[in-house]
């Protein structure tokens, strides 16, 4: 086919609306494949997007044509044969950019191939008119076939003389054709008057020839111009087929790539819910450890004032072990001195009874 896409991108696609000519109409649910087309046979570009089987843009890049930028993810363009405005919403900044450039690239194509047919219509068409000439210069007219009142007076006096004027051209003829009998001159008279009439019903055969040729000029204009319309239309209607037909693969192809990501997708979705469930177990088991740590955490507030109950009781034990420690030292102390004074007292009795002994000795 003559037409292929030459690049494609996906968007959401918008209309002006018609009646207020300020809100945006979305012409699509989700966002669809927009693509350039590139016509070589009759070097023209367009912009094309189908949703499902119906065009909803279908436009003819022109020189004169200019994409905006309204937002980070939004271009417009103006169409005035469509005698509407389409948007664009991308998904990326990075493909409104993308979208711009080419817009940019093909419009400029387009420009180019504008000004190099209108060369070479230019070129055809001057061998023509020079091989033409007075013909294109002067319109077959009933005045230019039949000449003007002016033009035609002189000719009609010419023809008509040996009839109107016949004493002023017997002298000429008597000149001319002196010597040649009355029944020439005659006879050639008649053939004159006979030429005469021919002329002038020729002429007015013209007449009505033309008059009927302007008739069935402007009736035929007519029908041309019907013709160009309905192949026009025909025209719109066979690319939209070739669109169609053009598409189909890519269409093909693209529902083949969401047939895997939807599957890629779903797998996708399932490990993210087995994640889930993991998580939500993990979460389960945070909040049994956390409720772990809040009771042990109590049961250490608990041991912790334990604790210093404890270690309460333990100083006031230190205390009184320390008091009882003193009074032990102070005890050894005494008793040690109880020993040594009951050491003495020991010692003075033995001596006593050493002197008693021996006092009995003696006695």
């Amino acid at each position: 086919m003559g037409e292929q896409p030459i690049f494609s991108t996906r968007a959401h696609v918008f209309q002006i609306d018609p009646n207020t000519k300020k809100n945006w109409v979305p012409t699509s649910k989700h966002a669809v494949t927009v693509s350039y087309f590139y016509d070589s046979t009759r070097n023209v570009y367009r912009i094309i997007s189908l949703d499902g089987s119906k065009a909803i843009i279908n436009s003819t890049i022109t020189p004169n044509m200019t994409f905006t930028k309204t937002s980070q993810k939004f271009g417009q363009w103006a169409d005035s044969r469509a005698n509407t405005v389409y948007g664009l919403g991308f998904s990326s900044e990075h493909h409104l950019s993308k979208f711009a450039e080419k817009f940019q690239e093909f419009k400029e194509a387009a420009r180019l191939a504008k000004e190099k047919s209108q060369e070479k219509m230019e070129l055809t068409s001057t061998p023509s008119q020079e091989s033409a000439g007075g013909d294109l210069q002067s319109p077959l007219t009933p005045e230019s076939i039949n000449g003007t009142d002016d033009e035609r007076t002189p000719d009609v006096t010419q023809n008509s003389e040996p009839r109107a004027e016949p004493t002023q051209n017997a002298l000429p003829f008597s000149h001319r054709y002196r010597g040649v009998p009355l029944e020439c001159s005659s006879a050639i008279s008649k053939h004159w008057e006979a030429e005469l009439a021919t002329l002038k019903g020729n002429n007015a055969k013209l007449t009505a020839a033309l008059l009927e040729s302007t008739a069935n000029v402007k009736q035929w204009k007519q029908q041309l111009a019907a013709y160009q319309e309905e192949a026009e239309r025909l025209h719109k209607r066979v690319t939209e087929l070739e669109c169609v037909s053009s598409q189909a693969n890519a269409v093909h192809t693209h529902k083949t790539e969401l047939n895997q990501t939807i599957q890629e997708l779903e797998e996708t979705l399932k490990v993210k819910e087995e994640e889930i469930e993991r998580l939500k177990q993990e979460i389960a088991n945070a909040r049994e450890l956390q409720e772990q740590r809040d009771s042990l955490t109590q049961k250490l507030q608990e041991v912790e004032i334990r604790n210093k109950d404890l270690e309460g009781q333990l100083s006031d034990l230190e205390q009184r072990l320390e008091k009882s420690h003193n009074e032990q030292e102070a005890f050894r102390s005494n008793l040690k001195t109880l020993l040594e004074i009951l050491d003495g007292k020991i010692f003075e009795l033995t001596e006593l009874r050493d002197n008693l002994a021996k006092l009995l000795e003696c006695s």
